[in-house]
C-alpha cells in the first residue's frame, strides 16, 4: 500500500527557527500510530498512510503531537493541486520561484496585489509566482495570512513535485 496522506508542518526549520529534527518528527508520527511515515527534505514534509481518517481529524491529532500547525492533504487532493496549477510555464521555466501556499481553511476573499508577484487561489491553495524571488518580496507569508484571515505554509514547485512522486 502506498502513502495516501501528506502532512505539511508550518514554520519548521525555516530561517534557523522552529527547529525540529526529522528523526524526532518521525517519532511523533509513530507515537500517533503512523509507523510508515517518511519525511522529505528538512522542512516538515511528511507522507504517510492515514488509515482512512479524515484530514481535519489528522491535523488535530498531529498538531497535538508535534506542537505546530499541520496542513494535511490526501493523495487525491495532491494530484488535483498539481493539475490545477495556473502557472504551468513558470513551473517549467523556474519552479523554485513558483510557490504553493497550503491554507488551513478556504478564505472568503482573495488578495489584490500591485507588486510584480502574480497569484491565483484555487480552493485552499494559493499559487504564487515570485519573479524576483520570495526572499526579498513584500508579499510575505504573514501578509498573506493576515489578508486571507487563515494560516498557511508554502512549498516551492520542486518540492510539490517531489511529494507528488511519493504519493502518486
Amino acid at each position: 500500500m502506498g502513502f495516501d496522506r501528506v502532512a505539511l508542518l508550518r514554520a519548521v526549520n525555516v530561517g534557523g527557527y522552529g527547529k525540529l529534527p526529522m528523526a524526532e518528527l518521525l517519532q511523533h508520527f509513530a507515537s500517533a500510530g503512523f509507523e510508515d511515515a517518511k519525511t522529505l527534505l528538512q522542512s516538515g514534509n511528511v507522507v504517510f498512510t492515514g488509515k482512512g481518517k479524515p484530514p481535519a481529524q489528522l491535523e488535530r491529532s498531529l498538531e497535538a503531537k508535534v506542537g505546530t500547525e499541520v496542513m494535511v492533504r490526501t493523495a487525491e487532493e495532491w494530484g488535483t493541486i498539481v493539475a490545477a496549477n495556473p502557472f504551468r510555464a513558470e513551473a517549467k521555466s523556474d519552479p523554485a520561484r513558483l510557490l504553493v501556499m497550503f491554507l488551513k481553511s478556504e478564505p472568503e476573499t482573495d488578495i489584490e496585489w500591485p507588486g510584480p508577484e502574480r497569484m491565483k487561489r484555487v480552493g485552499r491553495q494559493l499559487y504564487i509566482v515570485y519573479p524576483n524571488g520570495a526572499g526579498t518580496s513584500k508579499l510575505t507569508g504573514a501578509l498573506i495570512e493576515r489578508k486571507l484571515a487563515t494560516r498557511g505554509t508554502a512549498r516551492n514547485w520542486n518540492t510539490v513535485m517531489k511529494i507528488a512522486a511519493l504519493v502518486g
